[in-house]
């Protein structure tokens, strides 16, 4: 079995995390560039099995993911935090019934899945889901000048096949969000890697 294949279980896929360090990745995120305030209303694009709520307080919750597997093991962990759809990000317009009543739109170690066009079907999504002045904020691996050669080889055997530099993210999100602040951090696994983080507003 691949190891694509083995990280689509939840149980190997929390393991995995655990071994290099996503834990303290998912803290620093959501503590210095989601800032949650308890009763705000957060779409998950991408949740995965749902592990980000380990880190978030209260919350009016929706997540999806087009794994079954994952999804399964959200609403089994995390049923009683939120709500959780199998579906692929296009197929997102159940979440859109109620534009703009989101405050935060979250799409962790999704982009670098997407191509062009399902990427900017992304930031479509999210900026049409958010209240005015709310925010997506985003995390994936990313290329940048001066990187180790461990760290270019961890990235390019990363599931995703669509890993961009930071130009090629920015651009995505900036062709529909007037407002993206961008982050670059090598700090958060206990392997070589660089993250970017962004911050959309609306």
């Amino acid at each position: 079995m691949k190891l694509n294949s083995i990280l689509e279980q939840p149980l190997v896929y929390k393991l995995f995390s655990t071994l290099v360090g996503a834990q303290n990745s998912q803290s620093v995120f959501v503590n210095q560039y989601v800032r949650p305030v308890e009763g705000m209303r957060i779409l998950d694009i991408g949740c995965g099995p749902g592990n980000i709520l380990d880190h978030l307080p209260q919350m009016d919750y929706f997540g999806f993911d087009f794994n079954p597997f994952y999804i399964e093991s959200a609403t089994r962990r995390y049923g009683h935090r939120g709500q959780f759809f199998c579906q692929r990000v296009s197929e997102a317009q159940v979440f859109l019934e109620q534009p703009e009543s989101f405050d935060i739109v979250l799409a962790i170690g999704i982009l670098h899945h997407l191509e062009d066009v399902e990427a900017i079907r992304l930031f479509e999504i999210s900026k049409r889901a958010l209240k005015k002045g709310g925010r997506l904020a985003t995390f994936d691996g990313c290329y940048v000048d001066g990187q180790s050669s461990a760290t270019k080889y961890l990235l390019s055997r990363d599931r995703g096949q669509f890993v961009r530099d930071e130009k090629g993210y920015a651009d995505l999100a900036k062709s529909r969000f007037d407002e993206v602040r961008v982050s670059i951090r090598h700090d958060l696994l206990h392997i070589p890697y660089t993250h970017i983080i962004m911050e959309c507003v609306k």
